[in-house]
C-alpha cells in the first residue's frame, strides 16, 4: 500500500538524520582544569614474586591512579638529547633521546591536504618530550622523570621495501636500573618492533610498574581539510577481550576511563589514521585513558614487578603508526583490522569495500569503481525490485475500486478490510509488495553508506572534472564565495533532481496529504547530502538513474500488457 511506502520513506529519512547525528557528529570534549603532576613513583613492591611479574595479574585501578587522575607537567628540554632520524620508503620518523618518544612521524604516501604541494601527513602533534607518543616508563605511566637514552646511531635509512634496520638505545637510572631499548624498522610496513630490557645492576630489589604511554592530539588540526572525517569518530580506542572499545568524548568528561582485560592493542585513531601500541605477548593489562581539551593520554600498564639485584626483565610494546587501510592492517595482523569498524552492517560493508578495491584495480578511478559497485548491487536486486514496481503499478490500477470500498464500508472498518483483502486476492496483488524490496535493500544501503563515508581509499581520490576528492563534498567553484556552501554542489543538485524525477515516475496511490510528504523528500535529501562525501552522492545519483531506467521499462511493459489484453 502506498501509505506504507510513504511512511517507510519518511522513517528512513528520519533514521538517516538521527543516525548521522549519532554516529558521525563528534561530541565536544569540554575543557578540564589543569591539575598538578604526581610527585613521584607510586608503584608498590610485590614481595610474593621477586624478580618476576605476575603472569595473570594486571595493574589494579589504584595503581593506575597517577597516570589517570592528572596530565603530566611540561618538562625542560635536555640540550644533551639528540634527535634520531629513521627514513623508510613509507615514513620518516624522528625519535628524541630524552624519554625516547617519537618527535615526528610523517607518512610519505599521504598528504595533510588535497593540494599536491601540501606537506605529507604528520601523526605527531605534541611537542614537549614528556608528551611525545611511545614513552616507556617504570612508574605506571606517571613519567615523573624521563631517562636520557644514548642511541648507537643518529640516523637510519631504509631504501627498499625489503630492508630492515635496528636501533639500540640505552639509559642508566639513579636507582641502579639500566634500560636497553631495541627498535626494529621494516621498509615494507608501518610496524615498529619495540622492546625494552630492564636490568637491576644494584644490590637491592627495585619495585617497578612498566607501562607504555601514548599521548596524541587530532592528526588533522583543520577539520575542514579532512572532508567528512570531521563527522566521524576520532579518539582513543582499545581492543580488549576480543572486543573493540572506542572511547568517545562524553566518557572522558567526568574523568579517566580505566579498562582491564586481555589487551591486544590500545590506540588513538581518527577516520583515516591510527597510532597503536601492541603489547607482546597479549595478556592481562590495564589501559587508562584521560583527556584534556583535544589531548588524549593512553597508558598501557603491566602489573607491578619487584626486580631482584642482578636480574633483568624484558618488555615489548610494538607500535603501528600509519593508515587505517583494511588490507594493510590485515597484513600486519595483531587484530588491528578490527579498528576499521563499519558499525552494525560491518559484515556487509567489508565485502563491499573489497568489491570497491577490486574494481579499482582494473579502472584505477574510485569514482568509476563506485559506479560499477552501484550497478552490481542494482543488478543483484533487479528482479525483486521489478516485482515491487509491478505490484505498485497494479495497486494504482485498483485504486478506484479501493476508493469505492472505502466509501461503501466507511462505517464498518472490519468489513472494509475483509473486502479489500478479497479484492487483492482476486486480482493477485500484494498490498505490501512495493515495500518489501525497499526493506531488503536498506542494510545494503547503510553498509555502502558507511564504506563511502569512511574508507581511506576515497581520501583525496579524484573522480573527474571538479570532483577531485571523493571523501569531501562536491563543490564547483565559480570565482566568488557563496555563503555556507562556498561553491555550487552540482552533483548533489543532480541527485535531488533525479530523485524528484524518480518520484514523479513511480506509481502512487497516496492521498493529497501523503503526496505532499512525498514531494518534500527530494528537497530534504538534497539538503541532507550537501555536506556528505561526493562518493556517497555519486552512488545515490547513479542508483536513482538506474531506478528511473527500471521504472521506465516496467511502465512500458505494463502498458504493452494492457494493450495486448
Amino acid at each position: 500500500m502506498d501509505l506504507h511506502r510513504a511512511l517507510l520513506a519518511f522513517v528512513l529519512s528520519i533514521a538517516i538524520l538521527l543516525g548521522y547525528q549519532y554516529f558521525f557528529v563528534r561530541p565536544v570534549v569540554q575543557q578540564q582544569p589543569r591539575q598538578p603532576a604526581p610527585a613521584g613513583d607510586t608503584a608498590r613492591q610485590d614481595p610474593s614474586a621477586p624478580g618476576k611479574a605476575p603472569a595473570a595479574a594486571p595493574a589494579a585501578p589504584a595503581e593506575a591512579a597517577p597516570a589517570a587522575t592528572s596530565m603530566v607537567q611540561q618538562v625542560a628540554v635536555n640540550p644533551a638529547a639528540r634527535d634520531i632520524t629513521i627514513d623508510t620508503p613509507l615514513y620518516k620518523a624522528v625519535i628524541n633521546e630524552q624519554g625516547g618518544g617519537f618527535k615526528s612521524f610523517v607518512l610519505k604516501k599521504y598528504r595533510q591536504k588535497l593540494d599536491r604541494n601540501s606537506d605529507p601527513m604528520q601523526l605527531v602533534q605534541t611537542h614537549n618530550p614528556v608528551e611525545l607518543p611511545l614513552l616507556f616508563t617504570l612508574d605506571n605511566g606517571a613519567a615523573s622523570r624521563l631517562p636520557l637514552y644514548r642511541a648507537d646511531a643518529t640516523s637510519l635509512t631504509l631504501k627498499g621495501s625489503g630492508d630492515t634496520a635496528t636501533l639500540v638505545m640505552t639509559a642508566s637510572l639513579d636507582s641502579g636500573l639500566k634500560i636497553t631499548r631495541t627498535l626494529t624498522f621494516n621498509g615494507a610496513d608501518y610496524m615498529v618492533k619495540n622492546s625494552y630490557r630492564v636490568e637491576n645492576t644494584g644490590s637491592a630489589p627495585v619495585p617497578i610498574t612498566p607501562a607504555m604511554v601514548l599521548t596524541n592530539e587530532p592528526f588533522e588540526q583543520n577539520a575542514a581539510s579532512g572532508g567528512v572525517s570531521r563527522y566521524l569518530f576520532s579518539g582513543p580506542a582499545a581492543y580488549i577481550d576480543q572486543k573493540l572499545n572506542q572511547v568517545k568524548g562524553k566518557a572522558l568528561k567526568e574523568g579517566p576511563k580505566v579498562m582491564q582485560g586481555n589487551v591486544t592493542w590500545a590506540a588513538y585513531e581518527d577516520n583515516y589514521f591510527i597510532c597503536a601500541v601492541i603489547p607482546q605477548p597479549p595478556g592481562l593489562r590495564t589501559v587508562t585513558i584521560r583527556a584534556r581539551d583535544e589531548r588524549v593520554r593512553t597508558v598501557v600498564a603491566d602489573g607491578p614487578v619487584s626486580l631482584a639485584p642482578q636480574t633483568a626483565r624484558e618488555f615489548q610494546f610494538n607500535a603501528y603508526f600509519g593508515p587505517k587501510k583494511l588490507a594493510i592492517l590485515k597484513a600486519v595482523d595483531h587484530e588491528l583490522a578490527k579498528a576499521v569498524n563499519f558499525g552494525w552492517f560491518d559484515v556487509i560493508a567489508k565485502p563491499m569495500l573489497w568489491l570497491l578495491n577490486f574494481f579499482y584495480s582494473f579502472v584505477h578511478n574510485y569514482g568509476v569503481a563506485i559506479i560499477m559497485v552501484t550497478i552490481l548491487i542494482k543488478a543483484a536486486f533487479w528482479h525483486i525490485t521489478s516485482k515491487g514496481m509491478k505490484s505498485m503499478k497494479n495497486m494504482q490500477k485498483l485504486q478506484p475500486k479501493v476508493a469505492k470500498l472505502k466509501e461503501k464500508y466507511k462505517d464498518d472498518p472490519t468489513r472494509m478490510n475483509q473486502e479489500m483483502m478479497a479484492l487483492y486476492k482476486t486480482y493477485k496483488v500484494n498490498p505490501v509488495g512495493g515495500c518489501l524490496p525497499m526493506l531488503i535493500q536498506i542494510p545494503f544501503f547503510f553498509a555502502l553508506y558507511r564504506v563511502l563515508m569512511s574508507a581511506i581509499e576515497l581520501r583525496h581520490a579524484p573522480f573527474m572534472l571538479w570532483i577531485n576528492d571523493l571523501s569531501a563534498p562536491d563543490r564547483l567553484m565559480i570565482g566568488f564565495d557563496i555563503p555556507y556552501i562556498h561553491g555550487i554542489p552540482v552533483l548533489t543538485l543532480l541527485m535531488g533532481a533525479s530523485m524528484y524525477l524518480q518520484q514523479k515516475m513511480t506509481p502512487t496511490t497516496a492521498d493529497p496529504t501523503q503526496a505532499k510528504i512525498m514531494q518534500f523528500l527530494p528537497i530534504l535529501f538534497t539538503f541532507m547530502f550537501l555536506n556528505f562525501a561526493s562518493g556517497l552522492v555519486l552512488y545515490w545519483l547513479v542508483n536513482n538513474l538506474l531506478s528511473i531506467l527500471q521504472q521506465q521499462l516496467i511502465n512500458r511493459q505494463v502498458k504493452a500488457t494492457s494493450q495486448a489484453s
